[in-house]
């Protein structure tokens, strides 16, 4: 089952890039099949004037059919998400994330755009028809470290609750018959006995 990284920022070096990666490289520890989409990779003229047959919106949009689970990253501007993500979820179908999980992030300066994940992009996950939109992922810009190198690390507190949504995602949406294994096993019916 795959899962699709979509990167919301349209800088190359973005703290919401590093989160997202960050969510990737902790899959990819539980052998799941993860995938990129660079938002800001995609045509530029095709994002703005809605080109749904441009080779480069055609592949992005069945990137996101395939997948099972959408994780989402954006930094949050002006208390929303990033153009280049409003874009591009304009040009998804009605139903794009139907019967999908998504998991969204975000990075900001200060914690006062946090709500931005619940007022700003939660509504048009479930507009396209997500089935489950986990509880999001909102850091600071001091909570992300990139380092000039490129490489990026996760203050405490943050890894901890990035640490907690890969567990859902993998035991409750990816894997969830891990569970069913420690489980018992079905009994006929013919088997049961019952006592008055």
């Amino acid at each position: 089952m795959s899962v699709l990284l979509i990167a919301g920022s349209p800088s190359h070096t973005s703290r919401s890039a590093a989160l997202l990666e960050s969510v990737g490289k902790r899959l990819a520890k539980h052998q799941i099949e993860v995938t990129q989409l660079q938002i800001r990779d995609l045509d530029a003229q095709a994002l703005v004037h809605a080109d749904f047959a441009h080779p480069s919106i055609v592949r992005a949009v069945q990137q996101v059919a395939d997948a099972k689970v959408v994780v989402i990253a954006t930094p949050v501007y002006k208390a929303a998400y990033s153009g280049v993500l409003k874009l591009f979820l304009d040009l998804l179908p009605q139903t794009g994330l139907k019967g999908k999980t998504v998991l969204p992030l975000a990075t900001g300066g200060s914690p006062h755009h946090m709500l931005a994940l619940d007022y700003a992009l939660r509504p048009v996950l479930q507009a396209l028809a997500a089935k489950q939109i986990l509880p999001g992922i909102y850091a600071t810009d001091a909570q992300v470290f990139v380092l000039p190198e490129g490489a990026s690390t996760l203050g405490t507190d943050l890894a901890v609750r990035v640490d907690e949504a890969v567990h859902v995602l993998v035991s409750e949406v990816l894997r969830p018959r891990a569970h069913a294994d420690a489980s018992f096993a079905p009994v006929h019916f013919s088997q049961v006995r019952c006592s008055v």
